[in-house]
C-alpha cells in the first residue's frame, strides 16, 4: 500500500501576530514555524501506524511551499515518512494547493491520501475534498478513527450529534483530526535518519489561484474583568442578565 500525508507550514499557536502593509501581509519576522499539529499528530501519525502494522507500506509526505518548508519536512521524516516531497511554489490559494497534491498523488498511484481536517492559520478545512474531487476518488472527513478491513476502509467521523461509521474501498482520501492517532515525539534515530531521506523538489503545475487576501484583522482586545463583591449578589446578576446577556 502506498499512502501520502499532506503536511502544511503552519505559525506556532504561541506566535505574536502582526500584519503589515495596511494590514494586508502577515509579518513572518520572529515567528516560530511548525507543523500543522492536524497534519502532524492525526494525519502523520497514523499513517505511521498503518506502516507499523505492514513494513510493506510506503508512506510519503507532501508540501507545497517554498525551501524554509523543509525544516518541518525533515521533521515529518523523522517521526516516520520513507521519504517527500515539496511543490516548489508559494500560494494561500486553497484550489492551486490542492491541484499540486492531486497532480503528485496522480503520478504516485496512492492507495490512500491523508490530511489533516485543516490548518490552524486559515482553519479552511477544503483541501481534502477538491483533491479528492481533483482524483474522482471518495473522501471522509472529520474522522477520528481509521482501519483497514481487507480492501476496504473502515472509518469513524464525527457529526452533529454523535458518530457515523462509514466503509469504502480504496483508493480514498480521508480528512482527520483529534481522536485519529496520539501525538508523537521524533527520537534521536529518527532525526538521525531524517537526514539523508529523499526530499524532492518537484516545480509547480500550472493553476489558477481563484483567492486572494484583502485585508487581515486582529480579533479585538479583551476587555477588563469585572470584580463583584460577594455581598452583593445582587449586582452579579444584573450584571450577568444586562450585560454578559446569559439569560
Amino acid at each position: 500500500m502506498k499512502i501520502l500525508v499532506c503536511i502544511s507550514r503552519t505559525p506556532d499557536t504561541t506566535a505574536k501576530i502582526t500584519f503589515s502593509d495596511n494590514n494586508t501581509k502577515f509579518e513572518t519576522a520572529g515567528v516560530q514555524w511548525i507543523i500543522n499539529p492536524y497534519d502532524e499528530w492525526y494525519a502523520l501519525v497514523r499513517a505511521i501506524e498503518l506502516k507499523e502494522a505492514d513494513p510493506t507500506t510506503i508512506l510519503h509526505l507532501i508540501n507545497v511551499g517554498g525551501a524554509e518548508s523543509e525544516p518541518i519536512i525533515r521533521k515529518a521524516l523523522a517521526l516516520g515518512g520513507d521519504e517527500a516531497i515539496r511543490v516548489n511554489t508559494e500560494t494561500s490559494d486553497s484550489f492551486n494547493i490542492a491541484s499540486q497534491i492531486a497532480a503528485v498523488a496522480k503520478e504516485g498511484g496512492y492507495d490512500l491520501i491523508f490530511t489533516g481536517k485543516e490548518t490552524i492559520d486559515y482553519n479552511g478545512s477544503s483541501i481534502g475534498g477538491m483533491v479528492a474531487e481533483m482524483l474522482d476518488l471518495p473522501y471522509i472527513s472529520h474522522a477520528i478513527k481509521f482501519d483497514l478491513d481487507g480492501a476496504n476502509a473502515v472509518v469513524v467521523r464525527e457529526i452533529d450529534g454523535g458518530e457515523e461509521t462509514d466503509k469504502a474501498s480504496l483508493p480514498l482520501v480521508v480528512s482527520c483530526q483529534k481522536g485519529m492517532a496520539e501525538q508523537r515525539i521524533p527520537n534521536m534515530k529518527g532525526i538521525m535518519g531524517a537526514r539523508t531521506k529523499s526530499l524532492k523538489v518537484v516545480e509547480a503545475v500550472a493553476a489558477e489561484d481563484y483567492t486572494s487576501i484583502a485585508s487581515f484583522d486582529l480579533p479585538p482586545a479583551k476587555s477588563g474583568v469585572k470584580l463583584v463583591s460577594a455581598e452583593n449578589p445582587e449586582e452579579l446578576v444584573r450584571l450577568l442578565h444586562e450585560e454578559a446577556k446569559v439569560f
